[in-house]
């Protein structure tokens, strides 16, 4: 600690300080089979089927948030008519594939959660984005907190910066990451239908808890967590980093573009924190809607310091083996990160 500032010192603390993951419990399970059971339904490609899972999966009073420009959907069936039906009219021969799904408990409450890609080919406008008359993939990510069989809540993040990029018309400076399609798993056993053992889920849970506490530090300390081999399947607009040297590269000016990088407590702001993350095996996976805060101190793709705090969507799926941290995937809300820095990138299309 010799010669750090008071404020870095109390910024580590507050990271220390974070709440341990949950695990995967008996309940999470059986959530996730009644999960399996909503998603069949996209695997008619039958509209009217997918919308009656909906209404029988989601309690009439669900929130459902999504990713900037649609933000709060309508309660309930809002997952529906204003997140999948949009993206289904524009992908024609809509398909949905996941290709990571788990589940867990936080703090009292259970949550399932699924990744992978919407894809079809894009005929029409989808949230003010042009179509490409071109097959297109749209990565998503979402997390449902359940109560008694039912989806009380949801947060649905979408890739659309991805797409935007995939399309030529990102209109902000490029990153020095990789754009474009991210696989899943290398081992393909993101798909965790059986249940877990708690033990192994519990370590998973630890390991990536304790990277996540060193993050920000100016040493580094989360690299021992890391395989040295990892990738960092990053957001559109961050990019892709494979080996833990690339992504330090990348990681270490990205936290410090954005002053009190954290939580922001040592700066008295509250709300700010992890809304479900848990280990699920090999597993574990977060998702905050307001994850991480900071003062926007250094240029951020071409966009120049506005000294505007801006509050990050955020979520993660890590995979871990043998003690290590291999892949990890990562969503971001980019465009209302943007949106908070003065530009609209939606009506900049």
């Amino acid at each position: 600690m010799v010669g750090m500032s008071y404020k870095k010192v109390a910024e580590m603390s507050t990271r220390m300080n974070r709440a341990e993951m949950g695990v995967a419990t008996p309940t999470s399970f059986q959530n996730k089979k009644t999960y399996f059971e909503f998603l069949s339904h996209f695997e008619t490609r039958n509209l009217e089927t997918i919308k009656a899972g909906v209404l029988n999966h989601f309690d009439p009073s669900a929130k459902v948030n999504a990713s900037h420009p649609i933000n709060e959907a309508a309660q309930g069936t809002g997952y529906y008519s204003d997140i999948i039906l949009p993206i289904a009219q524009s992908l024609d021969g809509f398909t949905r594939q996941n290709y990571i799904v788990l589940g867990g408990e936080y703090q009292g409450t259970e949550w399932v959660t699924s990744t992978g890609y919407f894809y079809g080919h894009f005929i029409k406008p989808l949230f003010g984005i042009p179509p490409s008359n071109k097959m297109a993939f749209l990565r998503f990510g979402e997390f449902h907190k359940m109560e008694n069989g039912k989806i009380i809540e949801t947060h649905v993040y979408l890739g659309l910066a991805e797409l935007i990029i995939a399309l030529g018309l990102w209109p902000l400076s490029p990153n020095k990451g990789y754009e474009g399609l991210v696989p899943g798993p290398a081992t393909h056993d993101g798909v965790l239908i059986e249940s877990s053992d708690p033990l192994k889920s519990r370590a998973s849970g630890d390991l990536v808890e304790g990277m996540l506490k060193r993050l920000a530090t100016e040493d580094a300390q989360w690299k021992p967590y890391w395989s040295d081999n990892m990738v960092w399947y990053g957001p559109g607009g961050l990019g892709t980093y494979s080996t833990i040297e690339a992504f330090d590269a990348f990681q270490r000016p990205f936290e410090k573009t954005f002053a009190g990088w954290g939580d922001g407590k040592e700066d008295g702001i509250s709300g700010v924190a992890a809304d479900c993350k848990a280990g699920d095996g090999d597993y574990a996976f977060l998702h905050g809607w307001k994850m991480i805060t900071g003062v926007h101190v250094k240029p951020f793709l071409g966009i120049e310091p506005t000294g505007n705090r801006v509050f990050m969507r955020d979520c993660d799926w890590w995979r871990c083996s043998n003690g290590k941290i291999v892949e990890n995937w990562c969503m971001l809300d980019t465009l209302h990160l943007a949106l908070q820095l003065g530009r609209d990138i939606i009506s900049e299309l």
